[in-house]
C-alpha cells in the first residue's frame, strides 16, 4: 500500500489540556502549498506519450523547493520530494497500489517514509522530555510526543496527496519523504525515483513503470536554509 495518506493520516492522541491545545491550535492554521504545474513543466520528469500520463519529481534539497511544514524533516535527514502526476488520458488513473521508491546511486531502494517513520525520526529524547510553555499559570505544561504527532498529521493533511485518483486531464501532487541517514552525500546524485503499479481505475491494467532521474541542486551553497520547520 502506498505509504502516504490512504486514508487520511493516522490520528494522533491528544492528551494536552485545553488551554495548551487552544494555544497550539491558534498557530497551526492550514498551510496552502503552491499549486502544482503540469508535470511536463518540471525538469525531472518521465512522460509516457502512449499512455498519456506524465509524472515529475521536485526534490526539496533547497529551501525554495521544500514545503512550508511545521517540522523540519529535511533537518532530520528526511528528503522531501514532491511527486506531480498529470493525466492527459480519457481514463482515471489510480495510485492505490503504487510503489514509489527512491533508488540511490549504490542501488539502495528506499520506500517513502510512513507517518510512523516520521514520528520516530522527529521524536528525539529532547522532545520526549518536553518543552515547557509559560502560560502564566502555577504549573507549566509540557509539549512532547502528542504535539509532534499532531504537527506531523497536520503537515500530512496540508502537504500530502489529497487523493489517490487522478481524473482525466487533471494534475495531482503531494510530498513524500525519504530517509537520507546513512547514505553518502550528495544524496540525490545519480538517484532515481521509481513508480510501479500505477494503473487505470476500475481495472487491473498497469501502466509501464516510471523512472525519473534525480539530481541535486546545481548550487546548494546558495541556499543556506535547512528548512522552515516551525
Amino acid at each position: 500500500m502506498l505509504p502516504i495518506r490512504w486514508p487520511r493520516g493516522l490520528v494522533a492522541g491528544l492528551a494536552l489540556s485545553l488551554p495548551l491545545s487552544v494555544a497550539v491550535a491558534r498557530g497551526d492554521k492550514p498551510r496552502v502549498p503552491p499549486p502544482p504545474k503540469p508535470a511536463q513543466a518540471y525538469e525531472m520528469v518521465d512522460a509516457h506519450p502512449q499512455e498519456h500520463v506524465t509524472i515529475a519529481a521536485e526534490p526539496g534539497d533547497t529551501k525554495r523547493t521544500r514545503p512550508d511544514t511545521r517540522l523540519d524533516y529535511f533537518g532530520h535527514n528526511m528528503m522531501p520530494v514532491r511527486v506531480i502526476v498529470t493525466n492527459d488520458s480519457e481514463f482515471t488513473v489510480t495510485l492505490d497500489d503504487a510503489r514509489i521508491h527512491l533508488i540511490t546511486a549504490d542501488n539502495t531502494v528506499l520506500p517513502a517514509a510512513t507517518l510512523d517513520d516520521l514520528q520516530r525520526r522527529m521524536f528525539t529524547m529532547r522532545s520526549a522530555t518536553g518543552t515547557k510553555i509559560p502560560l502564566g499559570i502555577p504549573v507549566p505544561l509540557t509539549v512532547g510526543k502528542n504535539d509532534i504527532d499532531k504537527k506531523i498529521n497536520e503537515d500530512d493533511r496540508d502537504f500530502g496527496f489529497q487523493t489517490t485518483e487522478v481524473r482525466p486531464h487533471t494534475t495531482v501532487a503531494g510530498w513524500l519523504y525519504y530517509d537520507m541517514q546513512g547514505t553518502d552525500p550528495p544524496f540525490l546524485h545519480n538517484a532515481t525515483l521509481e513508480l510501479k503499479r500505477v494503473r487505470y481505475a476500475g481495472s487491473r491494467q498497469l501502466l509501464d513503470s516510471f523512472e525519473i532521474a534525480l539530481r541535486p541542486a546545481k548550487d546548494p551553497s546558495a541556499d543556506p536554509g535547512t528548512g522552515s520547520g516551525k
